[in-house]
């Protein structure tokens, strides 16, 4: 199933339940939030989509595999049910085989991904070592069986004419002690979002937005330069907001935000706007 939503005149939001996405790019093989193009050209690239739910435990990232979808409603606003698997792990492979079984270059692959992310004056570094490492090697990114499947139910609800979008996201299970951390992520191509504003009047472009640096002001937004299309989030009480970008060879093309915040909050929700700028 594919629910296609036009917004404005030449903007179209789409979920599938099947691959959707960039077919260069590993996250092909996930299971995506909402997309968007413009005037037919995919802006989503390597990024998850707006509202896609991920689970933290310890340095581990444990993303959907499976979504089931129902369009609930779609005159004059379009609400769309999501239940979402997550199920799957980001493991390092050989082009055409299984996942690596080393659990220390996993520990490794964590720890390094968070240095990185949590540490900016070595991001650079780090991230061509990262980068040399799988050249020499010829790893690729798969995502494969996590060993766990945790459920999350999504409610998109979607005014096309206003360009607003109100994600509602619940468990409908309690999850176990292991899980340390909920994220829902709010992502499109890093090749076209290439500017950061708020609301403290902060605006970044390209490399200086960074790769995983906590929003402090009341909303944010990221710009497309090249087709004047942004999209903004409110910071929300209970929760953090991250910002990041990462354009990384043919591996890593993405823009957004993430809300972080507790295992035990059940229930969150929030308002993305989108806007065709003048």
């Amino acid at each position: 199933m594919k629910i296609e939503i036009p917004v404005f005149e030449d903007l179209l939001l789409s979920i599938a339940d099947e691959q959707n996405g960039h077919s260069l790019y590993p996250t092909t093989r996930l299971q995506k939030g909402l997309l968007l193009s413009y005037r037919g050209q995919d802006l989503a690239e390597e990024a998850v989509g707006f509202g896609l739910p991920v689970i933290k435990s310890g340095l581990q990232t444990i993303f959907p595999g499976k979504v089931k979808l129902a369009l609930l409603h779609q005159d004059p606003q379009w609400t769309i049910a999501a239940d979402y698997s997550l199920n799957r792990v980001e493991k390092i492979a050989r082009p055409n085989t299984t996942g690596v079984k080393n659990k220390f270059l996993y520990a490794a692959k964590n720890v390094l991904a968070a240095l990185i992310r949590h540490f900016p004056l070595l991001r650079a570094p780090l991230t061509a070592f990262s980068s040399q490492l799988r050249r020499t090697f010829g790893w690729e990114t798969i995502y494969d069986a996590a060993g766990v499947c945790f459920a999350v139910n999504l409610v998109y609800t979607l005014d096309p004419i206003k360009g607003s979008l109100l994600v509602e996201a619940g468990l409908t299970s309690p999850l176990p002690d292991a899980v340390t951390e909920m994220i829902l992520m709010n992502e499109q191509g890093a090749h076209f979002f290439d500017q950061y504003r708020d609301s403290s009047g902060k605006c970044l472009l390209g490399k200086e937005i960074g790769c995983w640096d906590e929003v402090t002001a009341d909303y944010a937004s990221f710009t497309s330069s090249s087709h004047q299309i942004a999209f903004t989030l409110p910071r929300r009480s209970g929760a953090r907001l991250f910002r990041g970008r990462e354009l990384v060879d043919s591996r890593l093309a993405w823009s957004g935000f993430g809300y972080s915040f507790p295992p035990s909050t059940g229930r969150f929700s929030y308002t993305l706007n989108l806007e065709k700028l003048p």
